[in-house]
């Protein structure tokens, strides 16, 4: 019988144990564990005190505090507080943010990862993080002060030219076009840049340069390249970036409330027009002055805000966690 014949025993799988742990690293661990739960506690804490303030307004308006369009805050026996307008100016600022944000953020990824040199790398990426790390507030100031000017002579001309679209009609032109969402967006887009630019660079560093080598050696340009084999491969996690990005957009407060002129009539979607709305702006201009009654709608207004930011971010990190084939091994 020859040797190859011979059944041999499978081979004993032993357990690799990394042996018993110091106490310096038991306590390590349990510091740790401590830390990262905590941040979900805190959010847990934070949706509980909303509730339970917004109760009292939730019970009182029912569903028309989300849909309808009417806030009379004169009589306290007899509050009438609805955020439609609104709701609906916040998600309208957010998407004309992202619309601006999104094309520079993946130009700015793009140029960090593959165009410049480390040194040059390095300097663009710590300028995009100082951005990050701006106040709201010195946004806000800078957007008004500075910005707005500048923008109000952009919104004249997409008036001007642009005027036979719906989105770019305004009533009386005459006036300007200052408080304008066209304006708040802008400022929420220089807010959100450095979140998708952060995202979209740590996915197209990651990306196999081979593949991208091999494309362009083939005899494809830069521009092919990006569009064919670029942005297919990491367009999961761009979106999931985006997202992120519409999240941190919803729930500006300050900087929309020095440019924006706030009404609480329904802007449908006319972003030139000198009024519009967003809720969390909404809270900071009536809560100093509001009554305990309103307090309540008030709260109830940011645990709307809360739930919608909580299910966008939600949202965006199951398609970032799902983007996996564009990683390298």
């Amino acid at each position: 019988m020859s040797e190859s014949s011979v059944t041999k025993p499978a081979p004993v799988r032993r357990k690799l144990s990394a042996g018993p742990l110091s106490t310096g690293d038991k306590w390590f661990f349990r510091t740790t564990s401590i830390a990262a739960s905590f941040a979900f506690v805190l959010v847990a804490l934070v949706l509980i005190f909303l509730s339970l303030k917004a109760l009292p307004a939730l019970q009182n308006q029912g569903i028309d505090f989300i849909f309808g369009n009417v806030w009379d805050a004169g009589d306290d026996n007899n509050l009438i507080m609805q955020i439609g307008p609104m709701l609906w100016g916040s998600l309208l600022i957010a998407l004309i943010g992202v619309l601006i944000a999104t094309p520079m953020a993946i130009s700015m990824a793009y140029l960090i990862v593959f165009m410049l040199n480390s040194r040059l790398a390095k300097v663009a990426t710590t300028l995009v993080d100082l951005l990050a790390a701006l106040p709201s507030v010195i946004i806000g100031l800078w957007g008004f002060y500075v910005f707005t000017p500048v923008a109000d002579q952009w919104a004249s001309i997409l008036n001007k030219y642009l005027g036979w679209i719906p989105i770019f009609q305004v009533e009386n032109p005459e006036y300007g076009f200052r408080g304008s969402p066209f304006i708040a967006g802008w400022i929420v887009a220089v807010m959100i840049v450095p979140i998708i630019t952060s995202i979209t660079r740590e996915i197209f560093s990651q990306l196999d340069k081979d593949l991208i080598n091999g494309a362009l050696a083939l005899g494809g340009s830069r521009l092919s390249v990006f569009r064919k084999v670029i942005l297919p491969t990491a367009s999961g996690g761009v979106v999931g970036g985006v997202l992120l990005g519409l999240g941190r957009a919803i729930g500006e407060t300050v900087a929309i409330f020095y440019v924006l002129q706030i009404s609480f009539d329904i802007n449908l979607g006319q972003v030139l027009e000198t009024r519009g709305g967003a809720v969390a702006s909404w809270i900071l201009a009536r809560f100093g002055e509001a009554t305990a009654n309103e307090q309540s709608g008030l709260m109830a207004a940011g645990l709307v805000l809360f739930i919608i930011t909580l299910i966008i971010n939600s949202i965006a990190n199951v398609i970032v966690n799902r983007a996996q084939p564009w990683r390298k091994d």
